[in-house]
């Protein structure tokens, strides 16, 4: 991390990073993905992540259980690369990452939360 960059810049930095992720790792982007520090965590909100035939799927309780593990297995064998990701980006070491998705919404949220307040980077 640059000692120069704004919080804002980092936060996008973040995201753009996750975009980059999702279409890579898991075949498609979201339809918008926002960042933000928080203290010693990083919340990364998706928007518009199921493809269309999850969104079928999700339409009983079997089909949005199935979803949400099937999600959920992607994302933590990605562990590695995602904490290697942000670490490189903010310059923190993570310390666990937590993540849920809504099959009624089609938004995911991942938090990462750091081994030092990253906020104070930042204040002047």
């Amino acid at each position: 991390m640059s000692p120069f960059q704004s919080k804002g810049q980092l936060e996008a930095e973040i995201a753009k990073g996750m975009t980059q992720f999702q279409r890579e790792h898991l075949g498609r982007g979201p339809r918008d993905v926002r960042a933000w520090i928080i203290q010693n965590m990083i919340l990364v909100r998706f928007r518009g992540v199921l493809t269309p035939a999850e969104r079928k799927l999700a339409r009983d309780s079997e089909g949005q259980q199935l979803v949400k593990r099937v999600r959920r297995h992607l994302l933590e064998s990605s562990r590695s690369v995602l904490n290697e990701m942000i670490q490189s980006l903010a310059g923190i070491e993570i310390v666990s990452m937590h993540s849920d998705i809504s099959t009624q919404t089609g938004e995911r949220i991942v938090v990462f939360t750091l081994a030092e307040d990253l906020e104070v980077k930042f204040k002047r």
